[in-house]
C-alpha cells in the first residue's frame, strides 16, 4: 500500500496470511495523547533498528498513555510499558525465547486487570517467565477484591487482589489536572499450615 485511501480496499472480512515471526506494535498516536508521540516515536525507531522490516508497525492508542513507549507482541498479546529506546534490546531477546520481560511487564491482552496483576505477583514470586508458563483457572469477586487462580505446571497460586487509588499523577502529557488512576494490588497469601 502506498496510500491512505488503498486501506478502503482492505478485505477485513478474510482472515490474512499467517507470518512467521511475531509482529510487533508500538503505539505512535500523538493526536489521542502527545506522550504516545514524544515517548512512542523513538521507541518505534529503536526497535525497528533491531529487528527485520515488516517486523514492527506503527499503531494507534493501544491504552494506558500514562505507561508511554509502549509496546505489544503478537500473537502472544503482551503488553508492555515505559520502554526507552536503550532497553529495547533485553526486551526482545526475552519475547523471542518466548518470554516476558518482567521490567515493563504490563501484562496480556487476553486477561482482566486483576488477573494481570495476580500474573505479575505469580512471575516476580517465582521467576516464571514464559509467556504461557501460568495457566488461569478461576478469577472469582470475593468481598471487596478478587481471589485468582493460577496454575503453572505442579503449583498452584491462590492470589487476592484489590483495587485502590493510585498515587496523583498527569494520566496523560495533556492535562495539567492530577488525578488518581486505579490501580490493581495483589497479595498472595502464605501456604495453609505455613
Amino acid at each position: 500500500m502506498e496510500r491512505y485511501d488503498d486501506l478502503l480496499d482492505l478485505d477485513l472480512e478474510t482472515a490474512g496470511d499467517v507470518v512467521g515471526h511475531p509482529l510487533l506494535l508500538v503505539c505512535t498516536h500523538g493526536k489521542h495523547d502527545r506522550c504516545c508521540a514524544k515517548y512512542g516515536r523513538p521507541l518505534y525507531d529503536a526497535v525497528r533498528e533491531e529487528v527485520e522490516d515488516g517486523w514492527v508497525w506503527q499503531s494507534t492508542h493501544v491504552g494506558g498513555d500514562r505507561f508511554a513507549g509502549n509496546l505489544v507482541t503478537l500473537p502472544d498479546g503482551v503488553y508492555y510499558g515505559r520502554v526507552e529506546p536503550a532497553g529495547v534490546w533485553a526486551l526482545l531477546e526475552a519475547a523471542l525465547a518466548g518470554e516476558v520481560h518482567l521490567p515493563h511487564y504490563r501484562g496480556r491482552s487476553c486477561q482482566s486487570f486483576q488477573v494481570q496483576a495476580a500474573e505479575r505477583a505469580v512471575r516476580e514470586q517465582s521467576g516464571l517467565l514464559g509467556v504461557n508458563a501460568l495457566r488461569l483457572v478461576e478469577s472469582a469477586l470475593r468481598g471487596d477484591g478478587w481471589r485468582v487462580v493460577l496454575d503453572a505446571g505442579d503449583s498452584r497460586y491462590e492470589v487476592d487482589v484489590r483495587r485502590e487509588e493510585g498515587e496523583p499523577t498527569h494520566l496523560t502529557c495533556s492535562t495539567s489536572r492530577l488525578s488518581r488512576p486505579r490501580r490493581f494490588v495483589a497479595e498472595i497469601p502464605p501456604a495453609r499450615g505455613a
